[in-house]
């Protein structure tokens, strides 16, 4: 009772003093369903910084949110992501075939390691939170069986966020009927639920927007000192032009052929989903080049796997992914100071970080642990 306590107290000073006069995110949200509700154009260029990027279908969701005064939705929102907070770190140790270290150490360090991408996703106001909790139930529900489930639980991530397409090709390479069927008739009634507001023509106009939309604000990020994408590391390194283009596709190529090496490796492991789901979740922010920092907290169920079976991985691998686990958490503009803060972001510390944790799941698998 008062660890609840110690709990609900620290998010009502955070929503208090850090919160409620921001969340610039959620007003994306809870705007696009204020728009949908009168079948508006959702994808609007004089929304500027804060144009709406997910699929027409989300804002149809958001609808209930944009029927709500502003005010009153932002604690609702707020209270609904801290809850998503609390449930993701009990989930994601949950979903371990077996767990080899204490809770507590587990969680401590997911506090360590994305505790600062929890925060800035909660100030925010963003999606990442409730979008990591329904991609990793739905891991949770892959390891019980329940392949249904699983499968519409991974649309609704997509919905809620289109980084969740990239669990598609593995439902489908995992040749489940119950989960590819519920997953493909999930897409279906996705796609077209816009229709019921803004007919057959209004939605084709809304995914040609939303096309437009990506593309068009993509080339202004790539030097953002927080966009942690692969495409963002090479043109901080190399300037815009061909040779960024291609190391970031050549290396984006290498990371999905190590993902299906992981996948070819499950044969005989009694719960090879989690493992494979989580590494793929992790690619998602370095793979898009609108991949911004605090959507690594979507790595949540990787770095429990790299946390509880950490003692199996090789020994000169363990200090390394150690130090990486430590970068990703502790590169904290109030420890590091400005300067040297923004010289490690601009080197793109926090996506190399990342490689050594794709790595170390893929030593993992290759040893047969997990």
């Amino acid at each position: 009772m008062a660890a609840i306590c110690v709990v609900a107290a620290a998010a009502a000073w955070v929503f208090a003093f850090k919160a409620s006069r921001r969340m610039p995110d959620f007003e994306v949200y809870w705007r696009a369903g204020a728009r949908a509700a009168q079948a508006e154009p959702l994808y609007r260029a004089d929304d500027a910084a804060y144009q709406f990027k997910y699929f027409p279908a989300f804002a149809v969701v958001a609808i209930p949110l944009g029927a709500l005064p502003l005010p009153v939705a932002k604690p609702i929102w707020f209270t609904l992501s801290f809850a998503a907070l609390v449930a993701l770190l009990a989930l994601s140790v949950r979903i371990l075939p077996d767990r080899r270290q204490p809770v507590g150490l587990l969680i401590a360090v997911l506090i360590v390691g994305l505790g600062k991408y929890y925060a800035k996703d909660l100030v925010l106001g963003q999606i990442n939170l409730v979008f990591a909790l329904v991609a990793t139930a739905a891991i949770a529900a892959f390891k019980a069986g329940r392949e249904a489930l699983a499968g519409a639980l991974v649309v609704f991530a997509i919905v809620l966020k289109p980084y969740a397409l990239i669990l598609l090709p593995w439902i489908a390479a995992r040749r489940r009927a119950p989960s590819a069927i519920a997953a493909a008739a999930g897409i279906v009634l996705a796609a077209v639920l816009p229709a019921f507001i803004y007919g057959i023509d209004g939605t084709i106009g809304l995914y040609q927007g939303w096309w437009r939309t990506v593309t068009d604000t993509t080339a202004g990020t790539l030097t953002h000192s927080d966009n942690v994408s692969l495409a963002a590391m090479y043109t901080k390194w190399f300037g815009f032009g061909s040779v960024a283009t291609v190391l970031a596709g050549v290396t984006a190529a290498c990371l999905m052929a190590i993902a299906a090496v992981v996948f070819l490796r499950r044969r005989g492991l009694p719960s090879p989903d989690g493992l494979e789901a989580g590494l793929l979740l992790t690619l998602t922010p370095l793979l898009s080049p609108q991949g911004w920092d605090y959507v690594v907290l979507v790595s949540t169920p990787a770095i429990v796997y790299v946390a509880n079976y950490f003692s199996e991985l090789p020994r000169r691998l363990q200090p390394i992914a150690a130090f990486a686990v430590a970068v990703i958490g502790l590169t904290l503009f109030d420890l590091l100071g400005r300067r040297l803060h923004y010289a490690l972001m601009d080197l793109s510390v926090i996506t190399l970080a990342f490689l050594v944790i794709i790595a170390s799941l893929a030593v993992l698998r290759l040893h047969r642990t997990a």
